[in-house]
C-alpha cells in the first residue's frame, strides 16, 4: 500500500494544478506532431509507389481458394478405403441425431411410436421453478416462473423448447469436451503453450465464421448447427477448467497425496471439488454462449426462436421480431440465472437438507400429476391460444409512428453524421498506404512490449493484406474504431457515476446484467426500427452491444482505489478534480484499459452480426461466403477478424500489466 500511495502521490505531482493543462497540452501536440508525420508518410508513399497504394493482385496469397479446394475435397472425394470422409460426417450426423431426437420429443413433438405427448408447460414450468427454488431461494424461483409463463402466455413455447432442446443436448456435449481437454492441458504445460494461440483465435473469431465449414462438411439442418455451438462454446469451458485446476493449493493436494489417493482419485475427489465453483461458472459461459450460437445457427437451418426471428427480420415484421428477441432474452435470464445459482450452491448447507426433501418429493408429486392429467385437460398440455396474448401489433404501431413523425429528424442525424464523419473517416483509413498501417501497428507493438510484441501484431495486421481481404478488414477497422470511441465515452461517465453511489451501482450493474444475457441478434431489432439498414445501423447496434464491459471495469477501477491513497491525495491538498485526474483514473487505468479491451472483442462480434444490416466490411464477406458456400473466403474473413483482436488483446494486456507492476497493483 506504501508503493501505490507513493505513486500515486508522485503521480499527482503535489496539489499544484497548473501542471495539468500544461501535460495536456504537450501531449496533444504529441498527437498532432505524429498524426502530421503519418499523413506526410502516407502523401509520400502514395506519391511514388503503387504498390504502397494498392497491394498488388498477384502478390496476394490464394489461401480462401486453397482452404475451399480443401474442404471441397474433404466433402465430395475423401476416401480412406473402407468410407469416404462424407460417409463418416453423415455418419456422425446420425449418432448425433438420436439425443437431438429425445430431447425434441421431450419437449417439442412427443415420441409418436410409443406414443407419449412432450412434457406439458405446466409440468416444464414446475420443474424449473422447483430448480430454483432449491438452487437460489423463492426470489429465483419466482423468476423462472415469471419467465416460463411468459413463453407460454406470449405463444412462443414451441419454438423456445425447439431451441432450449438443442441446449440441453450441446451442453452437456461442450462441457465434457472442454473439461476433458482442460484437464489434459493442465497436466501438459508445453501442449497448453502450443494450443493457447488457437484457444485465443477460436475465442476472437466470430460466431458466424463456424458456420461456412460445418455447412461444406455437414449440410444444413439442426445437427450441423449442434456441432458448430459445440465446438464455438468448448474454449471458454477449457479455460475455466485450466484455471479451475490450477489454483487448487499445493498443500491440498499433498494432503491428498499423503492419504493414499491414486492419480484419478486425486483429479476426482479433490482437484474436481476444490475447483467446483469455476467448474460451474465455466459452465455458465458454455450455456450462455451456446443460445447465442443457437440464435445465429438459424442461419444454417436450426429451427427455434432464431430461425423465426430470422424470419421476422427478413419480412421486416419488426413487431413480431421485438417480440422473439425478448422471449430470447427471457429464456437466455433464466438459464443465466439457474446455472449461476448452481454454481453458489452448498449442498451441505446445515438444516436445508429436510426442506429441500420435502419440497423436491413434492415437486415430483405434482409434476407427476400434472404430465398424467395433461392428455385429458389441453390447457394443461398446451397453453390455450384463446388466452394467449402478443404485443406486436403496439409495436407495429410504435414502428409506424417512429417511421411518421421521426424520420425526417432521425434521417438528417443520420445523413450529418455519415457525410461529416463517418464517411471522411472510412475514406482516411482506406487512403492510408498499407506500410504506413503495418509500421504503425508494429510500432506501437514495440513501444508497449519490445521486439516480441512488435513482430507478432505486424505479422498479425499483415495478415488480412496478403490474403486479399485488406479493404473490408479496413473498413472493419473504422467501423469498430468510431463504434469503441463513442462505448469508451459512455462507459466511462456511467462507470464513474456508478462508482459514487453503491445503490447507483447495484442499479447499473442490474442493467449490465440482463443487457449481457441479450443475444447479439437482439440489438439489430431496435436499430433497424430507428436507422434502417446501413452503417449508422450498424454502429449503433455495436455500440449498444458492446459498451457493458467498459462501465463493469470503469466502475470495478475506480472502486478499487484504497481509501488511504484518496486520504493520502487530499491530505497534500488534491482538489476533487484533482483527486480524479491525477490519483483515480491513473491507478484505476489498468482496468479501464482491460475494459476497452472486452469492449473491442465485443464489438468484433458484433460487427459480424451486423453484416445482416447492410455493411461492406468483413461481416459482409462472411455472410456472402455462407450465402454461396464459400468455406475459404468465410474462414479467412473470420480469421481476418480473429487477427484484429488478437491485436487489440496484446497490445492493451502487455501495457495494463506493464502499468499494473508500474504502480505496485500487483504481486
Amino acid at each position: 500500500m506504501t508503493t501505490v500511495n507513493t505513486n500515486a502521490a508522485r503521480s499527482s505531482g503535489g496539489a499544484s494544478g497548473n501542471s495539468l493543462p500544461f501535460a495536456m497540452g504537450l501531449r496533444c501536440l504529441h498527437l498532432a506532431l505524429a498524426a502530421a508525420a503519418v499523413i506526410a508518410a502516407g502523401y509520400l508513399m502514395n506519391t511514388l509507389f503503387a504498390w504502397a497504394r494498392e497491394y498488388p493482385e498477384s502478390w496476394v496469397m490464394p489461401l480462401s481458394r486453397y482452404i475451399s479446394a480443401f474442404f471441397d475435397w474433404l466433402g465430395y472425394e475423401a476416401d480412406f478405403g473402407l468410407f469416404t470422409f462424407r460417409e463418416l460426417t453423415r455418419a456422425v450426423s446420425q449418432v448425433l441425431e438420436w439425443p437431438l431426437a429425445f430431447t425434441e420429443g421431450l419437449l417439442v413433438s412427443g415420441f409418436g411410436g410409443v406414443p407419449l405427448l412432450p412434457l406439458p408447460w405446466v409440468t416444464v414450468t414446475l420443474i424449473f421453478s422447483t430448480a430454483g427454488l432449491l438452487l437460489g431461494g423463492r426470489r429465483l424461483a419466482a423468476i423462472l416462473l415469471g419467465c416460463f409463463a411468459f413463453l407460454a402466455v406470449f405463444g412462443v413455447w414451441e419454438p423456445a423448447m425447439d431451441s432450449f432442446s438443442l441446449v440441453l443436448v450441446i451442453v452437456p456435449f461442450a462441457a465434457l469436451l472442454g473439461i476433458a481437454a482442460g484437464v489434459v492441458l493442465a497436466g501438459a504445460p508445453r501442449l497448453e503453450r502450443v494450443l493457447s494461440p488457437v484457444l485465443d483465435v477460436m475465442q476472437s473469431t466470430p460466431h458466424f465464421a463456424y458456420l461456412a465449414p460445418i455447412v461444406v462438411l455437414f449440410g444444413f439442418g439442426q445437427v450441423p448447427a449442434l456441432i458448430a455451438t459445440v465446438i464455438f462454446a468448448a474454449p471458454p469451458m477449457i479455460r475455466c477448467t485450466l484455471v479451475g485446476l490450477r489454483s487448487v493449493s499445493p498443500e491440498l493436494i499433498e494432503c491428498g497425496r499423503m492419504a493414499g489417493c491414486t492419480k484419478w482419485q486425486l483429479l476426482a475427489k479433490v482437484r474436481f471439488p476444490a475447483a467446483a465453483a469455476t467448474l460451474l461458472l465455466g459452465l455458465n459461459q458454455v450455456i450462455m454462449q451456446t443460445l447465442a450460437m443457437v440464435v445465429i445457427a438459424s442461419l444454417i437451418g436450426a429451427s427455434g426462436l432464431g430461425h423465426n426471428l430470422l424470419i421476422a427480420l427478413n419480412s421486416l415484421k419488426l413487431g413480431t421480431a421485438l417480440e422473439l428477441g425478448v422471449a430470447i432474452v427471457v429464456l437466455a435470464v433464466a438459464l443465466d440465472r439457474l446455472s449461476l445459482a448452481a454454481s453458489r450452491y452448498d449442498p451441505y448447507k446445515r438444516g436445508e437438507q429436510t426442506r429441500r426433501r420435502g419440497i423436491l418429493l413434492l415437486a415430483v408429486g405434482l409434476c407427476a400429476a400434472t404430465a398424467a392429467a395433461a392428455p385429458f385437460a389441453e390447457g394443461l398440455h398446451r397453453y390455450p391460444a384463446a388466452y394467449a396474448v402478443t404485443s406486436a401489433p403496439f409495436w407495429d404501431a410504435v414502428v409506424i409512428y417512429v417511421s411518421d413523425e421521426w424520420y425526417d429528424g432521425l434521417q438528417a442525424f443520420k445523413n450529418v453524421l455519415l457525410s461529416y464523419v463517418l464517411i471522411p473517416s472510412r475514406n482516411a483509413l482506406l487512403w492510408l498506404p498499407w506500410p504506413v498501417v503495418i509500421a504503425l501497428v508494429g510500432l506501437t507493438g514495440y513501444r508497449v512490449g519490445g521486439r516480441k510484441l512488435a513482430a507478432t501484431v505486424a505479422a498479425l495486421a499483415a495478415f488480412p493484406l496478403v490474403t486479399g481481404f485488406w479493404v473490408p478488414t479496413m473498413i472493419t477497422l473504422y467501423m469498430i474504431a468510431m463504434a469503441v470511441a463513442v462505448s469508451i465515452v459512455i462507459g466511462l461517465t456511467v462507470g464513474l457515476l456508478a462508482s459514487r453511489s453503491e445503490r447507483l451501482s447495484g442499479f447499473i450493474l442490474l442493467i449490465c446484467d440482463t443487457l449481457q444475457t441479450f443475444p447479439s441478434f437482439v440489438y439489430l431489432i431496435p436499430v433497424v426500427m430507428l436507422f434502417k439498414v446501413g452503417d449508422v445501423a450498424a454502429i449503433t447496434a455495436v455500440i449498444a452491444y458492446a459498451t457493458v464491459p467498459m462501465i463493469r471495469y470503469t466502475n470495478l477501477g475506480l472502486r478499487r482505489v484504497s481509501a488511504q491513497t484518496k486520504e493520502a491525495a487530499e491530505a497534500i491538498g488534491c482538489t476533487r478534480r484533482q483527486l480524479l485526474w491525477k490519483v483515480e483514473l491513473p491507478l484505476a487505468l489498468p482496468e479501464i484499459m482491460l475494459g476497452i479491451n472486452q469492449t473491442i472483442m465485443m464489438g468484433l462480434f458484433m460487427v459480424a452480426i451486423a453484416a445482416l444490416v447492410g455493411t461492406k466490411d468483413l461481416g459482409q464477406q462472411i455472410a456472402r461466403a455462407l450465402s454461396d458456400g464459400d468455406t475459404g473466403r468465410g474462414l479467412i474473413a473470420g480469421l481476418c477478424i480473429a487477427s484484429l483482436g488478437i491485436i487489440a488483446d496484446r497490445i492493451l494486456r502487455t501495457w495494463s500489466r506493464k502499468r499494473s507492476e508500474a504502480l505496485g497493483l500487483t504481486g
